[in-house]
């Protein structure tokens, strides 16, 4: 019998469970321990740096596209997770032509960017993210790569103004 309560309350509990998941918020603590919120929606949209939401002035008068991880410097596996982030402008996918969106192109070990005034190839080393990512994981060969990020618009042209992260230097170790 205790078992029939316990299951006419658990659909309950389950839901409650998720409503309450459902704030809209996100918590990041610091190395220093402090605590940032941000709201969901910022983070999916922007891949929001948690350095600078900690910081509650902050706006970009500029778009500005960086790559949250990793780190420049960093020491990585092959197979690592490269974190995308964007601000002052929003993420679209692909054939999505709206004002002050663009998508993000990952650029691996290009020492001469592509040309800024037509659409992007995609090859190896200019990966594209055309349904909106904002995350990816890559596999490179043991050595130095860079890796840098290009906005493009809904026809993967970069923008008159191009969106460029600065170039951040990793080491695949085995």
């Amino acid at each position: 019998m205790k078992y029939l309560q316990w299951n006419r309350w658990l659909p309950a509990l389950c839901m409650a469970g998720l409503i309450s998941g459902c704030s809209g918020q996100e918590t990041q603590t610091s190395d220093s321990g402090s605590v940032t919120v941000a709201t969901t929606e910022q983070n999916r949209h922007t891949g929001a740096d948690p350095d600078v939401l900690q910081d509650s002035n902050y706006s970009s008068p500029e778009p500005r596209a960086y790559i949250i991880s990793p780190r420049n410097g960093a020491s990585v596996n092959p197979t690592f997770k490269v974190i995308f982030g964007l601000s002052g402008m929003g993420v679209a996918p692909a054939g999505f032509d709206k004002e002050g969106t663009g998508h993000h192109h990952l650029l691996i070990d290009v020492a001469e960017l592509p040309a800024l005034d037509r659409p992007l190839p995609a090859t190896d080393n200019i990966r594209h993210f055309g349904g909106g990512q904002t995350e990816t994981t890559i596999t490179l060969p043991p050595g130095k790569h860079t890796l840098q990020l290009l906005l493009g618009d809904y026809a993967h042209v970069p923008h008159t103004s191009p969106i460029l992260s600065e170039v951040v230097t990793v080491t695949v170790v085995e």
